[in-house]
């Protein structure tokens, strides 16, 4: 008599995996984070309308730099784009950053974008943020190219608002001034005059980091999987640099004109940990089409010791000190630093307390 083999042990491992599978799907559902959606059509249109219009209007032979009253305005100004989540955390210091004198109310411009879905919706500080410094905003997610569309979007409202916006400054609620305003504008515009400078043909650069050796270049390369940047971005002109830059007008109109290059970072990643669009596309696409019209540096001292989950290094208010302050200016570049991040909200005081003896006396 031929005895029947016996069962192995692996098969009721084995079905109770199988049959444990749903199980697992459901709670993983309702457990993990959902991947956030891709930029919908309608964003997307909206946005091309935009910058539509900021082009078009670029190109008129009649648009001029005017001021708000009508009048030829004698000056450029900088454009502050504060992109933002939650309210401006340091609205009292930027408002002494500004205001530091009375000449300095016709040389900048503010413009807000602020996520529209956050719980907490953000409300106007009032002052130089009034509320109609708020452009119209969509959602954003981390690590999306819904942060580029945001900066884009910033970019086309201040070119169509104000044509002596010269150059654009991108900033956070995170982010604080580290000089006065008069030592940011006089550094930007390297002359006591736009006159002067004219009579001398400078071609003014934009002050954005642009790196192209970086451990995890391969990586973020592919955060969307292999080959998927080509053939419009190969890997020898791919490039990483910070978020947060200056840009020139000519910069800024040719990053909302850009089609090409934005139909492959818009795409969504598959490696989330990997992949920081807004640090990736305004990088690649400058250092491809105008490298000697950039410095490659950014002018935003951001500190990646001990960064966790992407996150730079936060600072607290035991930390606070004019030492602090001297130290996070210091750059390897020609210009110093003249903003830093990331601060908890809790640092507001002990920075209002230094504002006039230390941040802005330079």
């Amino acid at each position: 008599m031929i005895s029947s083999p016996l069962p192995s042990p692996w098969i009721p491992t084995l079905l109770l995996l199988l049959l444990s599978l749903p199980i697992f799907f459901f709670f993983a559902s309702h457990i993990l984070p959902s991947p956030p959606p891709p930029i919908s059509l309608p964003d997307e249109l909206d946005d091309l309308t935009l910058f539509r219009r900021a082009a078009a209007l670029e190109s008129h032979p009649n648009h001029k730099p005017k001021s708000r009253l009508g009048s030829t305005n004698s000056k450029p100004k900088i454009a502050f784009l504060f992109l933002t989540n939650s309210d401006i955390q340091f609205a009292p210091l930027w408002e002494k950053f500004f205001n530091g004198s009375k000449s300095n109310r016709n040389l900048y411009t503010i413009y807000i974008h602020a996520d529209p879905t956050v719980k907490t919706k953000f409300k106007s500080p009032g002052g130089v943020f009034s509320q109609d410094r708020l452009i119209p905003a969509k959602q954003t997610h981390r690590a999306t190219a819904t942060l580029i569309s945001a900066e884009r979007r910033l970019l086309a409202n201040a070119l169509l608002d104000d044509p002596s916006n010269a150059f654009f400054t991108l900033i956070s609620q995170h982010c604080i001034p580290l000089h006065s305003f008069q030592f940011f504008y006089n550094t930007l515009f390297e002359a006591s005059s736009h006159q002067v400078a004219e009579f001398r043909h400078l071609k003014y650069k934009s002050f954005i980091e642009i790196i192209s050796k970086d451990p995890n270049l391969w990586d973020r390369y592919n955060a969307r999987g292999k080959k998927v940047m080509l053939p419009e971005v190969p890997f020898d002109e791919f490039r990483v640099g910070s978020q947060f830059f200056t840009l020139t007008r000519r910069h800024a109109l040719m990053v909302i004109q850009e089609r090409r290059l934005w139909k492959k970072f818009m795409r969504p990643c598959l490696r989330s940990v990997a992949c920081y669009p807004e640090e990736h596309y305004f990088p690649t696409f400058l250092s491809m089409e105008d490298p000697e019209g950039c410095s490659g540096y950014t002018l935003t001292n951001v500190n990646w010791t001990d960064s966790v989950n992407g996150h730079p290094y936060t600072y607290h208010p035991s930390e606070l000190s004019p030492e602090l302050i001297y130290k996070l200016r210091r750059s390897n570049f020609v210009q110093p630093y003249m903003f830093a991040r990331k601060f908890t909200p809790d640092c507001l005081n002990p920075l209002m307390d230094m504002a006039d003896d230390v941040i802005f006396r330079d």
